[in-house]
């Protein structure tokens, strides 16, 4: 059996699952110390059961994402280019905020190396240079650091010299190489590797946290953690790339969505109590974004979910009197500030419960609110859900729609542009379901030149590499296959330049044997 959980900025939901079989599902308020709030989650969803019967516990998390923006529990970072004489006009970090850069220390040095495009050196690594950086980087009390080569994605021989070196001279310290967690793209790709290195101690901590709280419960099952692609990561590679769960929620809903709607091509409105989130699933995986995406104001360019998303839940606050919905929320907090549980704050789910859509026992709270001005509110949510939509649409023809998420209630299901509207059941712990069932996945892309290499020999080479990573990552070798590949030509490179990119995915064992067929 299978525990997922996810952990939202209003409710902690959890599912216990038996292969594709749901036994069991709660939804608690998320609290301000979420250690405890996963403690209390997992004793209601486990209660009765054997805990030694638990083969893994799958977690979505916003810790990071809620280290960088809250600029919290951040390691003193240094980040090391490997690149010159080249790319000295920009140097790390010059689009970075004030703030955040401040926060990790922004400490930055540049030195000898790198390969061009086709893998060629630019320069030897200086590894005199390196000596002095690490004893400067030893005084100033560097705790992790980012080293990032002139396409390395290419050719990571000198990212790993350098690996070898600092961890060596300094192996109290976390390093990442931009090679495996960015992509080409000397700039977005460093941005990655170092919001990377700053997260490594918040990453180790979060997953102590969650480990205690196992404990506490006497699960002894192998904790996996959501990645932003829809697939999952072991503790030890979350732990060496954190910032692959920044993101993951989204992702969870979409493929909790394809599990329980069947729909593998369709477009996913997920409505929690603060935001809404609006994203395609293409074979059943969530559609990735092609352009660079900014986190906490640092724009990168590694894997992210192609997500629109607005400040609309079921917790967004009403204000009649300006006419407008939100973004203010009431969080955590919904079951006792709105209305319709005994507050005093008009939210989207009292105006959803004034037009029928929902019903709870306490309806007579509702008196003072004019149905027909609610049905205006709906109907404005109404249309702003129909533009998420239409942003995420790839052609003008009507797509299916599902929508799931706890505050999906305040969504009708006659939305323009929908060929069809599901809205599945259980579908309020989409997420959690999505974390649960996902698969083991690993992913790779690199730029070759198809003068030097035969183009099945790259294509091949990329597989393979993708299939490792996915094992590494924890997946099962003899279900581990293929399940996206892509080549782009890059025609503003001399010679016969092309990118390719391959993705890999395999299952867990559960206790039946068996995964969810997706």
């Amino acid at each position: 059996m299978f525990v997922g959980l996810d952990v939202g900025g209003t409710n902690t939901d959890a599912v216990l699952m038996d292969g594709a079989e749901l036994l069991n599902k709660i939804k608690v308020s998320t609290t301000s110390d979420v250690t405890a709030g996963l403690v209390a989650a997992l004793e209601q969803l486990l209660r009765g059961i054997d805990a030694n019967a638990i083969s893994g516990v799958m977690l979505g998390t916003t810790h990071f994402t809620n280290a960088l923006l809250e600029q919290k529990g951040l390691s003193q970072t240094a980040v090391v280019r490997l690149c010159l004489p080249a790319t000295q006009l920009l140097p790390p970090l010059v689009d970075w905020p004030n703030d955040l850069k401040n926060a990790i220390g922004g400490f930055t040095y540049m030195v000898e190396g790198g390969h061009e495009f086709d893998g060629r050196e630019i320069s030897p690594l200086n590894f005199d240079e390196l000596k002095r950086i690490s004893n400067d980087m030893r005084r100033k009390g560097i705790e992790s650091v980012a080293v990032t080569g002139v396409f390395s994605p290419v050719n990571p021989t000198h990212e790993q010299q350098a690996f070898d070196f600092f961890q060596e001279e300094l192996p109290h310290i976390d390093v990442t190489l931009s090679h495996e967690n960015g992509r080409v793209g000397i700039l977005e790709r460093e941005n990655a590797a170092t919001l990377n290195a700053c997260l490594r101690s918040v990453g180790r901590q979060s997953i102590c946290s969650i480990k205690e709280a196992m404990s506490l419960l006497g699960l002894k099952a192998k904790l996996y953690l959501s990645q932003n692609d829809g697939t999952l990561m072991d503790e030890t590679f979350a732990a060496r790339l954190p910032v692959l769960a920044i993101s993951s929620g989204p992702t969870n809903s979409m493929r909790g969505a394809a599990y329980l709607s069947g729909l593998k091509d369709c477009i996913v409105v997920d409505v929690g109590g603060t935001t809404t989130d609006v994203g395609a699933l293409v074979n059943g995986f969530p559609r990735e974004a092609s352009l660079a995406v900014n986190i906490a104001g640092v724009r990168t360019n590694f894997r992210m979910p192609d997500v629109q998303s607005i400040a609309l839940g079921g917790g967004s606050i009403v204000y009649p009197e300006e006419m407008r919905i939100g973004p203010e929320s009431v969080g955590f907090e919904l079951n006792n500030r709105a209305l319709v549980f005994g507050g005093d704050t008009i939210t989207t789910t009292d105006v959803a419960a004034v037009v029928g859509l929902v019903r709870f026992e306490n309806s007579n709270q509702l008196t003072s609110l004019d149905p027909s001005i609610c049905q205006k509110w709906i109907d404005l949510i109404k249309y702003n859900i129909e533009e998420l939509v239409d942003r995420m649409k790839l052609n003008t023809g009507p797509v299916p729609v599902v929508l799931v998420g706890g505050g999906n209630i305040i969504v009708t299901e006659d939305l323009k542009g929908a060929s069809e509207v599901k809205r599945p059941e259980h579908g309020e712990v989409a997420n959690a379901i999505g974390a649960a069932i996902a698969q083991i996945g690993g992913q790779v892309e690199k730029v070759f030149s198809l003068d030097k290499i035969d183009r099945l020999q790259a294509v091949e080479e990329i597989k393979s590499e993708a299939m490792r990573r996915a094992v590494t990552a924890g997946a099962r070798m003899d279900t581990v296959e293929v399940v996206e590949i892509d080549e782009i030509p890059l025609t503003y490179l001399p010679g016969n330049v092309t990118l390719i990119r391959a993705k890999a995915v395999g299952d867990l064992y559960s206790s039946s044997g068996t995964t969810p067929d997706l």
